[in-house]
Formats: C-alpha cells, structure tokens, sequence
C-alpha cells in the first residue's frame, strides 16, 4: 500500500463537508546562507534588518567627530596659554626695565637739585609730578624726532607715570624711640596727629611700645620682640588696624634714622602736630608764606611765628635728605606699580629700597602733591 502525496489533502471523517478547511502542507527549500523558501503562499524567511548596523555606524562617526574635536580644542588652548605666558613674561620684563629707567631718571632730578644746594621745596623740579604720559612721546623726544610714529620701538599702549616725594615731610616713626627709650617730644607730636586724624590714643601706646621692643638688642623681652616692618605697608605687624594704617600713610613715614621735619614740604596737619604751640590761624600763615617764597632757614620761620612757638634743629628742618620715588606703567590691561625710597646727599643720590605692587589704585600718581 503507497502513501499518498505530501500535497495531496487528506480525507475529512465528516465527509465532503469539511474537505476544503484542511491546511495545506508547505514545502521548504534551502537556497543559501540563513535563507529559507516555501511555495507560494507558504513562509518566506529573508536577510536580517541593518537598521542597528547604520545606527551604530553613525554613533561611531559622532565619537570620532568628538574627540578629534577635543583633541584640536586642547591643542588650540595649550597653544593660547604659552602665547599669554611668553606675552606676559615680556611684559613684565619691559615693565621692569622701563621703570628702572624712570628711577634712575628720578635720581638725575635730585642730583641736579644736590648740585644747587639749599632748602628743598615744592617749586623745584622734583616736586612736579609726571601725569600719565604716553611712552612713545618719551623716545620721540630722546631721538629728536617731529613724530611719535618716528619712533621706532611699538609703545602706544605704553603709558608712563610717577612721581617724588619728601619723606621728610612726614613725621617719623623712627624718632618715636631712640636706643629703647621713648623720645617726649616725638610722643607729643605723634599724640597730636593721633588725635586730629580721629585715632585711638591706645594704638599709639601700642605702636610706641613695639617700637620700643623691636629695637631692643639686649633684655629679658628681646626675644620676643616684634619684627621692625621696613616700609610703612607693614605697620600691622606691630599690631596697628589696617584702618589706622591707612588714615596714618600720608603722613607718617619710617625712615632707617632719626630725621627732621621739612617745613618747606609738610602738609597742615604734620605742621600742626609737629610744632608744640602752632595752632590753626598760624598754620595757615605758614602755608602761605612758603608758597610765596619758601623758607630758606629756620629762623625765617622764627621770625613769622614768633618767639611764643619753639622751632628747634633737631625737630624741624628746610631741607630733605630722603625721597620717595613713585613709577606707574600700564601696558594695555595690565599695571604695574614700584616705590623706591632714595637718600640725597649733596650729588650723591642712593637708592635704599625698591619694592612693586599696587599702591593707590584708587588715585592717580601726583594726587597728594596737587591737594598741597
């Protein structure tokens, strides 16, 4: 007995009824890799989608994309930093010498002024001071040229400004103690601009009394005494508020030695605290006697106060030793600011100390000479 045909259908028990519901058998053929064929109407099995392959493509793309791009940024930002490095560094080297240079012309100003002699004032050459000035008109005039553009170094964002200053016109925290002992006088005088700035009278105990211990070479309390600050911007280290060092500054000075105030050069409130007796309408005769002509000695101002107020050498004075030397340059955004202290001695012009930072930002140098 044969099988019948894998198409053929087979027979319903229920009769002819049912026949044509019977499903037909499907045929597969294999015609290659992973594909799968049956008659028409039967399963159809085909290639496998590549939409995840296209996906994972594009996403590779994008990293690839992202980091040549980072790679480029950090390599473009490695290259900006050296550049702003080397720009600054040479900066600061111009700047540096630059300043120098305004120093020493500074000293040529005063050893002119030793050449001559006599008292020290604000009409001299040396108490004008230098406003902001382009430096390009500076070697314009060094090389003798008509035009700024002649010169031949590119400084047009180079602007120059300083000024001098007599220290002496000052009062001196060095005259406060004198081999470990406080000095009266000095006391009375810093005692009278401690009370007409507004100052607490306690600061200035306390200021007198570290003076006093940091000059001591020899005692019990010698090794504890404070460090002597060698400019006034480090007066808190013998404790004093930075408020009281601030309002002190225009008017109080720290000298290596024991000096006289200069009357030619003192403000008002320096002469009132440094001569016992002077009150405000005196002052004030003063002022203007020494615009009109400034004192060539003491007992010119003797002979104006009167015998009733004492001017004695050893407090007072006409003539400066110790300046003040000031340089501010500004290259594009960047400032830079130095201070010299310089001792005059006849033609002899020294430089004691040079220090750079940011000193009266808020003021243009020559502010305080143009309120005199």
């Amino acid at each position: 007995m044969t099988s019948p045909p894998l198409n053929s259908r087979a027979a319903s028990p229920q009769g002819d009824a049912t026949r044509g519901l019977a499903k037909p058998v499907r045929r597969w053929h294999w015609s290659g890799p992973r594909q799968f064929h049956s008659d028409p109407g039967g399963f159809h099995m085909g290639p496998r989608p590549v939409r995840r392959e296209r996906g994972a493509a594009l996403l590779l793309a994008m990293l690839t994309v992202t980091l040549v791009a980072t790679f480029a940024a950090a390599s473009m930002w490695q290259q900006w930093r050296a550049v702003e490095i080397e720009t600054a560094e040479r900066g600061r080297v111009q700047s540096t010498w630059i300043l120098v240079g305004a120093l020493d012309w500074s000293r040529l100003i005063l050893r002119e002024d030793g050449r001559s002699g006599g008292a020290d004032h604000l009409a001299e050459p040396w108490a004008v001071p230098l406003q902001e000035a382009r430096l390009s008109t500076f070697l314009a005039a060094d090389k003798n040229v008509s035009q700024v553009d002649d010169a031949t170094t590119d400084t047009t964002e180079a602007f120059l400004s300083g000024q001098i200053s007599d220290m002496q016109g000052r009062l001196n925290l060095t005259n406060l103690v004198d081999n470990g002992n406080v000095q009266t006088l000095a006391l009375r005088q810093f005692t009278r601009l401690f009370e007409r700035l507004g100052l607490p009278l306690q600061e200035l105990s306390l200021l007198t009394d570290a003076l006093r211990r940091a000059q001591a070479t020899t005692g019990t309390d010698s090794t504890n005494a404070p460090l002597l600050p060698p400019t006034m911007s480090q007066l808190g280290w013998l404790g004093l508020a930075p408020t009281t060092v601030a309002r002190l500054a225009p008017h109080v000075t720290l000298l290596p030695v024991r000096a006289p105030v200069n009357l030619n050069t003192a403000d008002i409130d320096v002469l009132l605290a440094a001569i016992d007796g002077l009150d405000m309408a005196s002052a004030q005769k003063m002022l203007q006697a020494r615009e009109a002509r400034h004192f060539r000695t003491l007992s010119e101002v003797r002979d104006l106060l009167g015998a009733s107020i004492d001017i004695n050498e050893g407090a007072h004075a006409v003539a400066s030793s110790y300046f003040e030397v000031r340089g501010r340059l500004r290259l594009g955004d960047a400032m830079v600011d130095e201070r010299s202290l310089v001792r005059k001695q006849g033609i002899e012009v020294t430089t004691l100390w040079r220090e750079r930072g940011a000193f009266d930002r808020e003021t243009a140098p020559g502010a305080r000479e143009a309120q005199r």
